[in-house]
């Protein structure tokens, strides 16, 4: 009798525990989902923004972006902030490549290199349609660009941030972007040197809003 009522007892507070996600998951989900994109540059006017889907150069060699407005969660936004500060310290400082991307972009990707080491499949989607990820280079004071591995979208082993085989000033340059950037949170991954996430952007809903949009802006 007393295994019985043990029994009932454990399905009650089990019942309970799932009562209690079932109320507050959507709370917490909807908290993310309200965490507006903000326009990088009226944040911090200091980091450069030269958004390569905006031009044609880039690897589909066309613009697929209908204008150059870098957007990023707030969050996401701050945390580049405080890597740029870490940067300045030593006359340094960032150049944005690419920020928030709407999904019907990353489409098109997919369909010019359907390959998931370099794009992400958009049945998925990417972090840089939930406004968490960004693709970023370092310059010197003057705006200039320092020497790493490769160019923007090259999509060979050499863009790998532990590739070996590349000029001394490269690797010192590469190191101190990956310790900059992984200082603030951000982390890379295996095959582009220039791509870093923000902690939690699975918890960002996709989305596909043009960046042009006003709505966007909260």
């Amino acid at each position: 009798m007393g295994t019985r009522r043990d029994f009932f007892k454990i399905q009650y507070k089990l019942f309970l525990f799932l009562l209690t996600l079932w109320f507050f998951l959507p709370n917490l989900s909807s908290a993310k989902e309200t965490e507006p994109l903000v326009d990088l540059t009226k944040l911090d006017s200091t980091i450069i923004i030269d958004l390569k889907y905006a031009t044609t150069d880039n690897f589909l060699g066309k613009k697929v972006y209908n204008c150059a407005r870098c957007l990023l969660r707030k969050s996401v936004a701050e945390r580049l902030i405080r890597v740029q500060k870490r940067l300045n310290k030593i006359g340094l400082g960032l150049k944005v490549w690419d920020a928030y991307r709407p999904l019907s972009v990353q489409r098109k990707f997919w369909e010019f290199c359907p390959d998931p080491r370099y794009v992400a499949p958009p049945d998925k989607g990417s972090r840089h349609n939930r406004g968490a990820a960004v693709d970023v280079t370092l310059v010197d004071s003057l705006g200039n660009e320092l020497e790493m591995p490769t160019q923007f979208d090259d999509f060979s082993r050499r863009a790998a941030p532990d590739f070996p085989d590349v000029s001394p000033a490269a690797r010192k340059n590469r190191k101190i972007l990956i310790d900059s950037m992984t200082a603030e949170g951000f982390r890379g991954i295996s095959s582009e040197w220039w791509h870093y996430d923000a902690p939690g952007y699975l918890q960002y809903p996709i989305l596909d809003i043009q960046l042009d949009d006003s709505t966007l802006l909260k």
